[in-house]
């Protein structure tokens, strides 16, 4: 597989020159499939609580209301159980701490051993989730598959960014989020047959398969190489070179190779990386990556994806029916991430996330209807036809937001921080996205029991909110070399521009060199 190299762009900046090789697209499949683990996580727990003989071991009130309709109050509060949301929960607090170790090890263990950790937690998970025999093995075995995603969610992001050609990095960064809707849809699958097991265990088999992405991301964490700012970053020059040169299939390597050790010496005099976040010139990066966390999980997203079987089975229909619809809705997932990895380097990011606002935002409120008038608390009247149109609308959310903000939550983040910095904001990325996860996960049942059909109209109004935010405030980084952001998209951006000075770089450079008491030349 070859690609052409790159010219001179407007305002004096180059492109490097860049094959598209194989050990590349090798690298970032096997490095992606810390998306696989995360996407099943998410998929298989929506899953297993919608069965009765796990809901009769663990959490016997909400098996009283939802098998035997005993105390049901209302049909939107079957699953209203804070143990039960727990469980799901879990998961992204543990998630949430792990990503701060996670920082540390990226910068200086490198992207590669990150992940192989993250495999080992995953893998120590699943073996206690599979083997539970009360709530608190359960929690446990969540609590270690959460150190996995922070670790992996942490690692390979970066590592992808990092080792893409800057032309197709949109597309190769996507593939981290194509393997977490794969996830998701193999976890909905599994579901869907383990729940026809006969002798109740169906669900410690669903549990138990995602050893499998838990050993393929263990498995590829030691195979692929690591990449040449994270060697460079670690004093490994000559590894660094070599890597680059075997990446980018060619000899023309050494203006990027310069590049990328000048973006390794500033990185070094940066002492304190998460003090340097705050400082006035990584404004835009951290605010634009900290709000598109939030309003990644205010899109509503991963309140119908962890539960979309209980939500269908809130909505009436029966068990099988809910399962099944869960596995459409997770096809339509990959579907249209794969639609994504196609457009997000010709259409560019800001285009995706402005259209996909339209679209989520009619299907919410078109849903937010239906219920309203179909579906009552002690009745439901969803007739075959409306229950179909239903399962329709939030394939059009789901499919809206896979092309858009799913993948673009990450992408964004991780192509625009300077290298100084960008361990420790993606740390940040991470631990925002994953508070408001844990949030949203925490608190959606009981959301749902209280706002009930209005619970979708409070999505689709935040829709709106981040669809004007990205309007106003999100600049297109498409094509954009890494190490290139500041000059060529901040600077130029009509409301970020105010907050790059290019004093700060010298004083910063300047205040570092004495400090560090050597020539940056001689970094070279």
């Amino acid at each position: 597989m070859a690609g052409g190299g790159f010219t001179t762009n407007g305002g004096g900046a180059v492109d490097f020159e860049a094959k598209i090789t194989p050990i590349v697209i090798i690298s970032c499949i096997m490095a992606a499939t810390g998306g696989l683990m995360f996407g099943y996580d998410v998929g298989v727990s929506g899953g297993v609580t919608s069965m009765p003989p796990f809901l009769k071991k663990f959490f016997p009130a909400v098996y009283k209301r939802t098998v035997l309709e005993q105390g049901l109050d209302s049909n939107y509060c079957k699953y209203d159980n804070q143990g039960l949301q727990l469980f799901t929960s879990s998961l992204y607090l543990a998630g949430l701490t792990a990503t701060f170790f996670a920082s540390y090890t990226t910068r200086q263990l490198g992207r590669r051993l990150t992940m192989l950790m993250a495999g080992f937690f995953f893998i120590g998970g699943v073996a206690f989730n599979a083997a539970a025999q009360n709530l608190a093995m359960l929690i446990v075995g969540r609590l270690l598959l959460g150190c996995g995603v922070g670790f992996a969610n942490q690692a390979v992001p970066v590592f992808l960014s990092e080792i893409a050609p800057p032309r197709i990095r949109g597309a190769l960064n996507i593939l981290f989020q194509l393997n977490v809707t794969i996830g998701i849809l193999f976890a909905n699958l599994v579901n869907y047959g383990t729940n026809k097991i006969k002798g109740g265990w169906g669900w410690r088999l669903s549990l138990g398969l995602a050893g499998i992405p838990a050993l393929l991301l263990t498995v590829g964490a030691i195979l692929v190489v690591d990449t040449p700012n994270s060697l460079i970053e670690r004093g490994r020059l000559d590894d660094g070179k070599a890597v680059l040169r075997k990446i980018r299939g060619t000899d023309n390597i050494e203006a990027e190779f310069l590049e990328l050790c000048e973006a390794s010496r500033i990185a070094k005099q940066v002492k304190h990386p998460f003090r340097n976040l705050l400082k006035r010139k990584n404004r835009p990066q951290i605010v634009i990556s900290i709000a598109l966390q939030i309003f990644q999980q205010f899109t509503g997203i991963n309140a119908i994806m962890f539960y979309a079987p209980v939500l269908f089975n809130t909505l009436g229909f029966k068990n099988d029916a809910s399962l099944y619809s869960a596995v459409i809705t997770g096809a339509v997932n990959v579907l249209s991430t794969v639609v994504s990895i196609y457009s997000v380097d010709k259409i560019g990011r800001r285009m995706l996330l402005l259209e996909a606002g339209v679209q989520m935002f009619l299907s919410q409120v078109v849903i937010a209807i239906i219920l309203g008038f179909k579906v009552k608390d002690h009745s439901d009247d969803l007739s075959k036809g409306f229950a179909i149109f239903v399962v329709v609308m939030v394939c059009t959310f789901v499919s809206s937001f896979a092309w858009s903000w799913g993948p673009l939550g990450w992408l964004i983040p991780s192509e625009t921080f300077p290298l100084e910095t960008r361990s420790a904001g993606q740390s940040v990325t991470v631990c925002v996205n994953l508070l408001f996860t844990f949030v949203i996960a925490q608190a959606f049942l009981s959301m749902l029991c209280h706002f009930k059909f209005g619970i979708f109209l409070f999505f689709s109004g935040w829709v709106l909110i981040m669809s004007c935010f990205v309007f106003l405030l999100v600049p297109e980084t498409k094509g954009v070399p890494i190490e290139e952001m500041t000059n060529r998209v901040w600077k130029q951006h009509w409301f970020w521009k105010r907050f790059i000075d290019d004093d700060d770089y010298v004083k910063d450079d300047k205040i570092a060199a004495a400090n560090n008491g050597f020539d940056p030349a001689s970094q070279l």
